[in-house]
This record gives C-alpha cells, sequence and structure tokens, in this order.
C-alpha cells in the first residue's frame, strides 16, 4: 500500500485526543476498494465498514473526514482529525512520526499494468502515486518514475501514453485491468507490513481501543469476511 516519509517530524506537535466523545476518522477517499466517495458522496468501502465496526466495537462515536493523500499525516499530526484509516501501510519511515495499531490486513502484493506485455520494466516509465511504497520502489528499480497526486492520474497515464505502466496496489488494479485493455505484467511485489490505523503517538488510549476491535474482528473471523466481501487480499 501507501508509504509517506516525513521530513518534518517536528509536526508531531502537542495535538492529542485522549478519549475524546467523537473520534474523527481521516480517509482519502480516492483509493477503492478501501475508500471512495459514493454517489451521495459519502465515505465509502472496505474502510468505512472497517471503521464504523471498529468504534462500535470500541464503544465511541466516530465520524469521518476526507482528506488529500499527500498532507494526510501532517493534518492528523496538525489535529484536523484523530486517526487515519487510508490504506496506509505501515512502516519504519512512518513509525517514526506516528503510531500504528496492528494490521487490519496482511500485506498484500503490488503490481504492474500496462496496455503492452512487452513492456521492459526495468527500463520503463512508470506511473505511481506521489509518496507511496509503490513511488519508492520504482525509484529503486532503475526504472523511469513518474509520479501523480491521485490514483487515477496514475492510470490516466498510461493510457494517454506519458507512462509505459503503472504501479499500485492489486486490489486497487484489478477492477480496472478487468474493465479495460489493460494487463497485469511482471511479477507481484510485497511490500510494508500490512495496512493499519495510524494516530499521533500521544493518543495510547485510543489507540489502545482501536487495536483490541481489531484483535476482536480477527477473533471471530468478521475481518476475514469483510476482507472477502470488498475482494482484498491479506486474509488473516
Amino acid at each position: 500500500m501507501k508509504s509517506l516519509i516525513l521530513t518534518t517530524a517536528a509536526l508531531a506537535l502537542t495535538a492529542g485526543m485522549g478519549l475524546a466523545d467523537t473520534v474523527r476518522l481521516g480517509t482519502e477517499g480516492a483509493y477503492p476498494p478501501y475508500n471512495f466517495l459514493n454517489d451521495n458522496g459519502e465515505v465509502d468501502g472496505f474502510e468505512r465498514e472497517l471503521g464504523d465496526e471498529l468504534c462500535k466495537r470500541a464503544e465511541l462515536t466516530c465520524e469521518w473526514v476526507t482528506n488529500d493523500w499527500d498532507s494526510i499525516i501532517p493534518n492528523l499530526l496538525s489535529g484536523n482529525y484523530d486517526a487515519i484509516i487510508a490504506g496506509m501501510s505501515i512502516t519504519p519511515e512512518r513509525k517514526e512520526v506516528v503510531q500504528f495499531t496492528q494490521g487490519y490486513t496482511r500485506p498484500s502484493p503490488s503490481a504492474f499494468a500496462a496496455l503492452s506485455a512487452d513492456v521492459d520494466l526495468t527500463s520503463a516509465v512508470i506511473s505511481a502515486q506521489a509518496s507511496t511504497i509503490q513511488s519508492s520502489h520504482v525509484a529503486g528499480t532503475g526504472a523511469t518514475l513518474v509520479e501523480f497526486p491521485t490514483p487515477d492520474e496514475t492510470i490516466a497515464a498510461v493510457n494517454a501514453g506519458e507512462a509505459d505502466a503503472v504501479m499500485a496496489d492489486k486490489d486497487f488494479l484489478l477492477p480496472i485491468v478487468d474493465e479495460t485493455d489493460l494487463q497485469f505484467v511482471g511479477e507481484d511485489v510485497f511490500l510494508g507490513d500490512g495496512i493499519g490505523m495510524a494516530f499521533r503517538q500521544s493518543d495510547t488510549d485510543v489507540i489502545a481501543k482501536f487495536d483490541a476491535a481489531i484483535a476482536s474482528m480477527k477473533e471471530d473471523g468478521s475481518l476475514n469476511m469483510l476482507l472477502d466481501k470488498w475482494e482484498i487480499e491479506g486474509k488473516f
């Protein structure tokens, strides 16, 4: 999934929530099947259902907030919302500035998709969403990386001939490959340590509540059922 490397760890200021009456959940709203906006403009997807169930089990009142991906961690640290639940991979870089719950998915594959099966991924121009683990991976392969702010723009770049291939979460690419001329190329790549909720490091009480709720969903099998429903890999 995604990996944002912050060079301004000092942004982890003093914003804390303790156990507030309402927990504001921040998400991108642009990365199906994890999170997206439905026809009514409401947050929907796997993480909407997951977040609502976790709040219920934690006995917390929650509301949803959308935020662009490139500023999603800074705005958490600034106090604009209290948690991130946005397809965010657990990475060492992020752990320097936020604290994660346990993962609610296992590491799932990233993949490449292109209009031609003959693409040489070692020398191709490859698009990826900026500040993600996919963009970091491409940058280290010798291929030419072109970054875009949103996942939809990475697909458009391939269709427009601006890039030879795109790299993203395979769960995100699957329906696009099924419905368009794009096809998977190369081997799947496993990146990160699974997806978790991210919090300010000082909010230990509420982190513990969500961590316990995730553990309970793993134990009773409801988390795997939800992953199956949204056709997301990474079951427990």
